[in-house]
């Protein structure tokens, strides 16, 4: 099979999954036990028995601490003045973006919540850092393994100065890389699993740009490294089974560079051979705990995740195209009360709500605003590329500036509307919105109660109704896919991720709450918008509204089970 062949199977194998792994109405779902078998329920944390652990600061923010950016600087954190890389820093960053936030208590029950959200709350993706000497840590370089459960770094082996220097990171940089554990997903959703897997790398990679942005840094992914080479990195290569990591991406970390004042910092090349065969030849500190004690197999996700492996450098893009960004940004209303950090720590999903709640409009744009991926901006310059997710909004309590319930459409690249015009049904009126000097690029495809069939879409949860809107996160996936093989499967589902990263923590920020939705009739929303054809693909679903509590659960500090 030639090169061409064999990326053109691999594409195929990839749509085939996503058409397998579909929802369809009336009552179908993707296959999965259908039940729960709570005697095989993975455990939520990976450890590494025997490993160094190194245990990191805690910094809590507080209403006048000195580190304390409001949210709306963090976006463009060229403007903030870096810190300087130490245990300080690094222990803020990995604390606001990936670490617990609390604990959950009802009757006998407990479970951990995270910085970043997860499908199910089941946790499927593990971080790893790879740091030169850094002062308060270690003085020499290495790779760890980030314990969420423990805040705490397992040093998983040390790296020659030779071996640090051929990664060539900048003075005062560092990386982070992700990776996922299928198994945790897969448990309660089947084969649906991977999709859910991909949206969490998403959430994770934005949640570590906004942490970064807090403390003047950017986030970039390193496209060169292929998944084996960072298999190899990670020392995660020789694991097999169910529970077994699969590389996602690694990402450089380091001072901002304002975009049009100076070209950032090349990004490595790779990972030249010879520092993987010195990889290959080091010892690994360490083994990895047994999560289950009993798997459910499922082939359709090992099929799928070997199809959208990265194999080499990625394929070159097309040169993104001009982002679809509001002239008038910067005249947002300030919000310098709204602390960063605090947003970080206190999100969280709702899981109800009220039906009674509004948004008012002028919050409601300002979170479509901030999801357009202009140049440099938090979180999606972490992802690079050009956008192939818009959104579908289904408006249901949104008040003022004259905006009626209906549905409405935002496309999130210049060239994308009229891609979407003729995908969608000839009979919208496609009215554009008056949103100021934001001047969004934000239509009205028709007026009208929307609640029943967002209700429908998603499954028949009354959260996708009760809220104040709902969102359809619809991709170009063939386009995708032609211009970036079968790994940009991957890559159109963490672009959604960060989507639904960016609209939790302005709802959060705007006093509401959001909630990102796997259970969605894939082609329901594609039957809604009169398209039938392949071009739009439904990927991710997300409600915004006001949140119900529960009086009966009982929460508990993120790290009470740890001694002082």
């Amino acid at each position: 099979m030639t090169r061409h062949e064999a990326a053109a199977d691999a594409i195929a194998r990839a749509l085939a999954y996503h058409e397998r792994s579909k929802h369809r109405l009336p009552d179908h779902h993707a296959a999965s036990l259908g039940y729960l078998d709570w005697a095989s329920q993975p455990s939520p944390f990976r450890l590494y028995a025997g490993a160094e652990k190194l245990g990191l600061e805690r910094p809590e923010p507080t209403l006048a601490g000195t580190f304390e950016p409001p949210l709306d600087a963090v976006y463009e954190p060229a403007r903030l003045a870096a810190r300087p890389l130490d245990v300080g820093s690094l222990s803020q960053l990995l604390y606001d973006a990936l670490a617990l936030s609390a604990w959950k208590e009802h009757g006998e029950s407990r479970w951990s919540l995270r910085c970043n959200p997860s499908s199910g709350n089941l946790h499927p993706t593990e971080a790893y850092v790879v740091a030169g000497p850094v002062a308060g840590l270690a003085t020499e370089p290495g790779l760890y393994h980030y314990t969420p459960l423990l805040h705490a770094l397992e040093r998983r082996r040390r790296l020659a100065p030779g071996v640090w220097e051929a990664l060539g990171l900048r003075a005062g940089g560092f990386a982070v890389a992700l990776g996922s554990i299928h198994w945790r997903e897969a448990w309660k959703y089947g084969e649906r699993a991977y999709r859910y897997c991909q949206h969490d790398v998403g959430h994770a990679v934005a949640a570590l740009a906004f942490a970064a942005g807090a403390l003047g840094w950017e986030v970039r992914r390193v496209p060169s490294v292929d998944d084996a080479a960072l298999a190899a990195l990670l020392g995660i290569d020789g694991q097999g089974g169910p529970e077994a990591e699969h590389p996602d991406g690694l990402f450089v970390v380091g001072p901002a560079t304002a975009p049009g004042e100076r070209a950032p910092a090349p990004l490595p090349a790779g990972l030249p051979p010879e520092l993987l065969a010195d990889l290959a030849g080091a010892s690994l500190e360490g083994e990895p705990n047994r999560l289950s004690e009993e798997h459910h197999d499922w082939p359709a996700i090992d099929e799928v995740a070997r199809a959208c492996r990265q194999v080499g450098p990625e394929r070159t893009a097309l040169p993104p195209e001009p982002p679809a960004c509001a002239p008038g940004a910067d005249e947002l209303t300030p919000r310098p009360e709204v602390a960063a950090r605090r947003i970080f720590r206190t999100r969280r999903s709702a899981v109800a709500m009220s039906p009674e709640r509004a948004l008012p409009a002028a919050d409601f744009f300002r979170m479509l605003e901030r999801t357009l991926p202009c140049a440099g901006r938090v979180p999606f310059a972490a992802l690079g590329g050009a956008p192939r997710v818009h959104l579908a909004l289904f408006v249901h309590r949104v008040t003022g500036l004259g905006l009626v319930p209906g549905l409405y459409f935002l496309p999130r690249s210049a060239g994308a509307r009229l891609r979407c015009v003729a995908a969608l049904d000839a009979g919208f009126e496609w009215l554009r919105v008056d949103t100021g000097r934001l001047a969004l690029p934000l239509y009205r495809l028709e007026r009208g109660d929307t609640r029943r069939a967002a209700r429908t879409i998603a499954c028949g949860q009354a959260i996708a109704s009760d809220g104040a809107f709902a969102v359809g996160m619809l991709a170009e996936l063939p386009r995708a896919l032609d211009e970036g093989g079968a790994v940009a499967y991957r890559r159109l589902h963490w672009e959604a991720g960060a989507i639904g990263q960016v609209l939790y923590l302005e709802a959060e920020a705007a006093g509401v709450r959001g909630t990102g939705i796997g259970c969605f009739f894939d082609d329901a929303l594609g039957e809604l918008c009169g398209y039938a054809g392949p071009e739009l693909q439904t990927l991710y679903w997300f409600t915004v509204g006001g949140p119900t509590g529960d009086a009966r659960l009982r929460t508990l500090d993120a790290y009470h089970h740890l001694a002082p």
